[in-house]
């Protein structure tokens, strides 16, 4: 399951790279770094 976090984590990380450059997305970019940081952490959390 921790693998499953960060590979979900790494590909919302690369679309929001993406996304960046192409401005006209609007706040869904943003929206999901936040959902990517917070799979990182979880990912952490649980292993700690």
């Amino acid at each position: 399951m921790r693998g499953l976090l960060y590979i979900l984590a790494v590909i919302l990380i690369i679309g929001w790279a993406f996304g960046f450059f192409y401005y006209s997305a609007g706040g869904i970019i943003h929206i999901l770094l936040v959902i990517a940081i917070v799979a990182l952490l979880l990912g952490v959390i649980r292993r700690a």
